[in-house]
């Protein structure tokens, strides 16, 4: 069967990455064009499927990322093919790409999506984990099963997951910023946040809402050759369900925070020893600062942070972010670069080059935003401009105009961190706003924290944790600008039904 398989597929439309955009990317366009091949290019045997989708309102949208195997989207829509190779070159003049399984496939339109990849604190030291995908968090949880202490460095959604799935391992979380989670977070929200980590678990979790695939004994082989060479999609937003992170000690959270600092150098034990250097115990009592005490036990590794501490610990988990995965495009191509290094693409998620389309991670969006949306790299944004993608590049093989979807009016985001709802409306961070905005704050402790950012009477951004039913109303505030001067202070009182004014 394989031998007689032409060396080079021709496709209309061809797309990199069998991750959420790719896979989107690549369904729409078998919807579109049903009698066309669409060839899906991909490094890994699973690719990523957006199940359970819930449109929550007009823009929110909630969903479950699954891993499949490939066969399953090729059932799916007999008009995919997905050639599991990593590609090698794109030669953009030639309008094809070429794949390490030694084939090229030309292509008339071609649109990018091989994500990022994450930003290790250093290259090559097998004490430190950068969590990405899948293969990376099944190693840490082999690793976690005999760690005592761990140390986790970042601060964004997978270093505020972690910290707050860990159990039974004393956990130092380093992070650049004054407060958690702040690329999601002001500090006020963080407060309310980590008041949970304090707290106790409640037992029962919730049961796993999703079913696991595991590669068999094929699939298994080809991932370890995938894995050396540090491929893999993104994490689910719920990755670490059905993955028992637990360490050796019988206790439930211990997690302490050393903030504004950045990690300056990394120890092996023996280089450790030899430069008869001292390190910290876990602190065990966050009033008495002045408290230090040099731990006596001996660590695989050790951190010295940027503010002078050193802690051993039995590994190291580098959560900083990811940065987009461009490498075997450019290459003797023309591409204009974002700043964040990713592919700018315009209104119409079309990259510098003829024919190229670029959508989730590995894109930076460079048209003029909407006033309340911006760019993150977040699963929601990867859904919906491989959607886009799709459609833009239907348009322009039928010669039809289109116009920037809806999604892009209004930044809007729902994930779960430490088992709370959190929704981000708009600039929920007043981000670019200046000085010139206000704040209005919900919060009762324990239950719900709601933020609303304000200029000119309007409002620009939310922040709702818990369960607090106004993501519609607020969406709509944002998106119809109406001027809510008028109503000062009542718009967040809670004994007023805030939704009865503006139905």
């Amino acid at each position: 069967m394989e031998a007689s398989r032409p060396s080079s597929l021709a496709g209309k439309f061809v797309v990199v990455g069998g991750g959420i955009a790719g896979v989107t990317c690549a369904e729409q366009l078998a919807t579109h064009f049903p009698s066309e091949d669409i060839l899906l290019v991909t490094a890994s045997p699973v690719i990523k499927a957006v199940t359970n989708f819930k449109q929550v309102s007009k823009i929110l949208e909630e969903f479950d990322v699954e891993e499949q195997p490939s066969t399953v989207l090729e059932n799916r829509f007999p008009n995919i093919k997905v050639i599991e190779s990593r590609v090698k070159q794109l030669k953009s003049e030639k309008h094809c790409i070429l794949t390490e399984d030694g084939n090229q496939h030309a292509y008339k339109k071609l649109c990018l999506c091989a994500g990022a990849k994450p930003k290790l604190i250093c290259e090559g030291n097998p004490y430190v984990l950068g969590i990405r995908d899948t293969d990376s968090a099944q190693e840490f949880q082999k690793q976690l099963t005999k760690a005592k202490r761990i140390m986790i460095i970042g601060n964004g959604g997978i270093a505020l997951e972690l910290v707050y799935e860990v159990e039974g391992c004393e956990v130092i979380w380093a992070i650049k910023d004054k407060a958690i989670g702040n690329s999601f977070f002001d500090a006020g929200a963080a407060e309310f946040l980590a008041s949970k980590l304090i707290s106790e678990k409640p037992e029962a979790m919730l049961t796993h809402k999703r079913t696991r695939y595991t590669t068999d004994g094929r699939k298994e082989e080809a991932r370890t050759k995938a894995k050396a060479r540090n491929v893999g999609s993104a994490l689910g937003p719920d990755w670490h369900e059905g993955l028992t992170l637990k360490g050796t000690k019988e206790f439930s959270h211990k997690v302490h925070i050393e903030t504004m600092c950045e990690v300056k150098k990394i120890y092996l034990q023996e280089e450790f020893t030899n430069l008869k250097k001292e390190s910290l115990t876990f602190p065990r009592d966050h009033h008495d600062k002045s408290v230090k005490s040099t731990d006596k036990e001996l660590w695989p590794v050790y951190v010295e942070l940027t503010n002078e501490k050193i802690y051993g610990c039995d590994f190291i988990i580098s959560a900083t972010g990811v940065t987009p995965n461009i490498e075997p495009f450019v290459h003797g191509n023309n591409f204009d670069l974002g700043q964040d290094g990713g592919l700018q693409v315009d209104d119409h998620m079309h990259t510098s080059l003829p024919d190229v389309y670029a959508a989730g991670d590995i894109c930076t969006a460079s048209w003029q935003p909407s006033p309340v949306w911006q760019q993150m790299r977040l699963w929601t944004q990867a859904r919906q401009m491989g959607w886009y993608a799709a459609k833009c590049m239907a348009a322009d093989t039928l010669g039809e105009t289109i116009d920037i979807d809806f999604s892009f009016e209004l930044f809007a985001h729902v994930t779960k961190f430490f088992n709370y709802k959190v929704v981000l409306l708009g600039k929920y961070n007043a981000q670019g706003l200046g000085s010139d905005h206000e704040l209005m704050l919900r919060c009762t402790k324990g239950q719900e924290y709601v933020k609303v950012v304000m200029q000119n009477g309007r409002m620009m951004g939310a922040i709702l944790i818990g369960e607090t039913d106004l993501e519609e109303t607020f969406e709509n505030l944002i998106l119809n600008q109406m001027n809510l001067s008028s109503y000062g202070e009542d718009l967040l009182d809670p004994n007023i039904d805030i939704e009865d004014y503006f139905d």
